[in-house]
């Protein structure tokens, strides 16, 4: 089950870097979401 939320954090946080490099996120006032995901994955790396 580890491995499964770990699979679905690291789709999501692939998913918001191709929005962000796309522009998506900065036409809609979203960039906070990158950093977001920048904290939540620094524990995640630490716990590999």
């Amino acid at each position: 089950m580890d491995n499964v939320v770990f699979g679905m954090f690291y789709l999501i946080a692939i998913a918001v870097l191709i929005l962000h490099f796309t522009g998506w996120l900065a036409e809609r006032n979203l960039e906070w979401i990158v950093y977001v995901i920048a904290v939540l994955v620094f524990p995640v790396v630490l716990y590999f």
